[in-house]
């Protein structure tokens, strides 16, 4: 008898969940991220590999015409100290935050002092400190950048959720689990993702697909692409999110890889690395899990 119970059970158990247990599992993940982001810090490695500008050309004519050289790239590797915050005039939204400790193997600043600072600056309530190293991370890239990959799962809070139209789109693997495919496309509430070009701040609408664990919804992996005008050409970012169940019981970045195009060439392309997240400790001066996080709206 209680074989035949478990027999008729496990075809329950493996079946694919619906478009709403899928949102209600997202939305669920992203309101304990919400939490826990604020409070936690990990240890970023980008390798970033982009496009050199192009040398002056000087094209010939007949037998000694010349092609354009390929496009070449050169390849840096940036590590810091990287965590969560918010901004006076968004304090709902949650934004990424660095401290860099190295650049191409030379040091820049001891992790410790690094997770100080970044704390410090962190629980300041003057948002310039917070920009400044927003705009610092910039320097040590490129004169174009796009930020906010790993918080993209707070797109999806519970209040959130109807700024979005979804569809499920299919079914793939992701090494040897099983999802279904959620497409979205956002039609309403504020741009999330942050984009710098030049010295300016863009915040874009975006769209992507969500992977959804099967039969538990457990989203592990989101993808996002965004685009607009530069001048007479179109500028596309595309990312790709993995997620990682921790012990402590919320999903957090493992890895963001990143490809920015202008006109359909690739100009950059960023692959990031994220230690096991930890909570801020004495070293950072300050305890971080001591602080109250305001919940989202509802």
């Amino acid at each position: 008898m209680h074989r035949l119970a478990l027999i008729c059970l496990l075809p329950t158990l493996a079946r694919p969940q619906t478009l709403p247990q899928i949102l209600s599992r997202l939305s669920e993940e992203a309101e304990t991220f919400y939490k826990a982001a604020p409070r936690i810090v990990s240890q970023e490695t980008l390798t970033q590999r982009a496009r050199k500008p192009a040398p002056r050309f000087h094209p010939r004519i007949g037998a000694d015409a010349l092609k354009p050289p390929p496009p070449a790239y050169q390849t840096r590797e940036i590590v810091s100290e990287y965590s969560y915050g918010t901004l006076a005039g968004a304090p709902e939204s949650i934004h990424e935050f660095r401290q860099v400790t190295s650049v191409d193997g030379r040091p820049i600043a001891s992790p410790k002092a690094a997770r100080h600072a970044l704390a410090l600056n962190l629980t300041s309530n003057d948002d310039r400190a917070k920009k400044r190293m927003l705009e610092n991370f910039q320097k040590y890239g490129l004169t174009e950048a796009a930020v906010d990959f790993g918080p993209l799962l707070l797109l999806f809070t519970k209040h959130q959720l109807v700024n979005y139209t979804y569809a499920l789109s299919g079914d793939s693997r992701i090494g040897a689990d099983a999802v279904k495919i959620v497409s979205y496309t956002q039609t309403a509430g504020p741009a999330r993702l942050l984009v710098f070009q030049g010295h300016r701040a863009i915040h874009q609408r975006v769209q992507g697909r969500i992977y959804a664990r099967v039969p538990d919804g457990l989203p592990l992996r989101i993808s996002v692409v965004e685009s607009r005008a530069g001048g007479k050409t179109v500028l596309r970012d595309e990312a790709t999110v993995d997620y990682t169940l921790n012990a402590q019981g919320y999903l957090a970045p493992a890895a963001v890889t990143h490809r920015a195009y202008s006109g359909g060439q690739l100009m950059v392309e960023d692959d990031f690395r994220y230690a096991a997240f930890r909570k801020f400790g004495a070293d950072a001066a300050i305890k971080f899990d001591t602080l109250p996080v305001t919940p989202p709206p509802q």
